[in-house]
């Protein structure tokens, strides 16, 4: 769909300048652009660029001589990013899904379906099941009995929704993300080598024989609204209690939730997170990649761990850690240095070894 240049700006509160009713189909990196894009150079760097492609129109940084750039109209993008987001959302079709209900889905004559919705063929929708109005739902979904989804939801192929599961109003999963799996909570009837280890930090008395029995989950799954979760990320239903996952929060690819996990509001957990069970994670906190957290703690608000970090312990609010285990940031940039200096120490001392032996 092709949109002005006025309506564009106008959708992001951007300034334009140039003919402000040429039209532009997509975005395009300003080397690769033609006629009908609209190039991306909101940095200085990306003006040779500009030079190289075909576009007429391009969304610039603040300041730019556009005319100079040989553009006929120009968008002056005041954060970048921040307007990345708005004219995605802009250019973004979303998924192509029919509406109405395809003969070929499976839906249970109990379960109530919101005006507007659109389900897709191969999907299977339980007992007891509540559908908010404007929901999009992909193929080859499957929603256990008693689950609720809010309104505007956009849920893709292959995602499974457990039963019970309840999620707030424009919830976004991406396909094969599966929310209110069972959790993964195991018992022996003896005092096991694992709960032995954590009392002596690694002595062991005996080594014996021991079997699991499994702990079931009789909670379920609570998310808030605007709550995005990536492809085949995981979140496990609680023992007795619901795990929760705040408003406005940010799931990224393959990340894992433990049960009875409960996150804050507007976090952002990327790609490879790992949260064990019963784990408390406050508001606005951002988990970078492969981030792992042991369970039982409390990470405070506002928390920012680097990637790779390992936590083990409680964090304070406002934290910004790295390291495994993690530390403050810059005691892990001290770390760093450190080791690296090491090699140079071991062959000053090996030298010192060498003049204290010969005295």
């Amino acid at each position: 769909m092709a949109h002005t240049i006025r309506d564009i700006a106008a959708a992001l509160g951007a300034e334009a300048m140039g003919n402000l009713d040429l039209t532009v189909s997509r975005a395009a990196e300003p080397q690769m652009a033609g006629p009908q894009d609209l190039a991306l150079a909101m940095d200085p760097k990306y003006a040779d660029g500009l030079a190289k492609g075909r576009a007429r129109a391009a969304m610039v940084w603040q300041g730019a001589d556009w005319q100079a750039l040989g553009l006929e109209a120009a968008i002056f993008a005041p954060r970048s990013r921040v307007a990345m987001a708005g004219l995605s959302q802009m250019l973004d079709p979303g998924p192509q899904i029919a509406s109405g209900i395809h003969p070929m889905a499976v839906i249970d004559p109990g379960a109530e379906i919101g005006e507007g919705a659109a389900i897709g063929p191969f999907v299977v929708i339980g007992a007891g099941v509540r559908i908010g109005s404007g929901a999009r739902i992909a193929s080859h979904v499957s929603i256990a009995e008693g689950a609720s989804l809010g309104a505007d939801a956009m849920i893709l192929q292959g995602v499974r929704i457990g039963p019970g599961v309840t999620i707030g109003d424009r919830f976004i999963a991406q396909p094969g993300a599966v929310i209110g799996g069972d959790g993964f909570s195991f018992v022996t009837p003896e005092k096991s080598g694992v709960e032995e280890i954590r009392g002596t930090l690694g002595q062991r008395d005996e080594i014996r024989q021991q079997s699991w029995t499994r702990i079931h989950s009789l909670g379920s799954v609570t998310i808030g609204d605007d709550v995005e979760i990536g492809a085949n990320a995981t979140v496990d239903r609680g023992t007795i209690r619901d795990t929760r996952v705040g408003s406005g929060t940010k799931i990224d690819n393959l990340v894992q939730l433990g049960h009875n996990v409960q996150v804050g509001r507007d976090c952002l957990l990327c790609g490879q997170v790992g949260v064990a069970g019963s784990t408390r994670i406050g508001d606005r906190v951002v988990l970078a990649g492969q981030v792992g957290v042991s369970d039982n703690i409390f990470i405070g608000d506002d928390v920012i761990a680097g990637g790779g970090t390992k936590i083990f312990s409680n964090v304070p609010a406002s934290r910004v850690i790295l390291g495994n285990p993690a530390v403050k940031m810059e005691t892990q940039m001290e770390i760093n240095k450190a080791l690296r200096r090491l090699p140079r120490l071991a062959a000053t001392v090996a030298e010192l070894q060498k003049l204290v032996s010969k005295l």
